[in-house]
Formats: structure tokens, C-alpha cells, sequence
């Protein structure tokens, strides 16, 4: 369901309610610019940065990479929000958001934060690549590390075949 306005879509940025705001994050049926980029280029975000950061992590949640490119140019942090105790970075890798990931990571978004639970990005990839698999976590985990994201920072072995490859390479295990 859409927000009705920008009063609610705050709220529900604030609250980490990113799925149900995903439409407002869509391109218009016209091809221009989606409703959050239109309340941007208003200015009602001017007196909401804290709803702003998370607009931000919610593009990178939803794996928006038009929004995510759009608030970067606009000078937004790319670690983005973390009112929910994730950042953006922690949710695009999370959700299995490779083209976003590889965006925060030439935007050098910092990869050591850590989120609610004590993981790093990359610690959060490897928990979410055994428990809630998507697609790109394995290729995700390896663009995290071949940025420069500590491999200590993981549990290893993982358990996982391919993750255990991927972290092997990047010298998990080597004491």
C-alpha cells in the first residue's frame, strides 16, 4: 500500500517500514522521476534528515539503484540510515543488492561499521548467505572482500561450501 502522504511516508521510513514504501521509490508510470525523488526536488526532506538517511536505506533495501545513484549525486552519505540498526549498506547487502553493494562500495561506504547485532557488512552478508539465501550474497561477500573487508570479522568455517571458498580465498582460516 502507498503512503498517502509525505507525513506517512516519514513515519514509516522512521520505523523501518520499507517494503510497503517500495512503491513510492518506483518510476512514474510516465518515466519521471518517482514520488520520493519529487518530494526531494520540493525540498520537504529540508527539515527531515533523519527521514532522509533512511529514504536513502530504504532505495538501497529495495535494491533501487536509480534512487541510490539520485542521492548520492545529491551529495546523501552512503552509509545512509541506520534508525532500524542496519545502515544502508548493511540492507543492500543484506537483501542480496549486488548492483547497490558494488555502488556503496565505489562511493566508499564504510564496510567495518557494525550493525544492531555486533556484524560487520560482511559478517551480516555471511549470516544472511546461510540463513536467508538470495541469489547474490555469495558474489556479494566476495566484492565486500575484494573492497577490503576484514575476513576476521567472520565465524569460518561457515558451514556453507561456497561461502567457505569464497572466504578461503581471502585467507579465512590462516592463523
Amino acid at each position: 500500500m502507498r503512503p498517502k502522504d509525505f507525513a506517512e511516508c516519514v513515519s514509516g521510513l522512521i520505523a523501518g517500514d520499507f517494503s510497503r514504501l517500495a512503491p513510492l521509490f518506483e518510476a512514474a508510470p510516465d518515466g519521471g522521476a518517482c514520488q520520493i525523488m519529487r518530494w526531494y526536488e520540493a525540498g520537504l526532506f529540508q527539515g527531515e534528515p533523519k527521514a532522509l538517511a533512511e529514504a536513502f536505506s530504504c532505495a538501497c533495501f529495495n535494491g533501487f539503484v536509480s534512487v541510490v545513484e539520485y542521492f548520492l549525486d545529491q551529495g546523501l552519505d552512503p552509509n545512509g540510515g541506520a534508525n532500524t540498526g542496519m545502515n544502508a549498506f548493511h540492507w543492500a547487502a543484506d537483501r542480496g543488492q549486488l548492483e547497490v553493494v558494488n555502488i556503496l562500495i565505489q562511493h566508499q561506504a564504510a564496510l567495518e561499521t557494525r550493525n544492531m547485532y555486533g556484524g560487520t557488512v560482511l559478517d551480516g552478508t555471511v549470516w544472511s548467505a546461510l540463513h536467508e539465501r538470495r541469489p547474490n550474497h555469495v558474489k556479494i561477500i566476495e566484492a565486500l572482500l575484494t573492497a577490503g573487508a576484514r575476513v576476521d570479522a567472520v565465524a569460518y568455517p561457515s558451514g556453507d561450501s561456497k561461502v567457505d571458498e569464497v572466504l578461503g580465498r581471502f585467507g579465512a582460516g590462516r592463523n
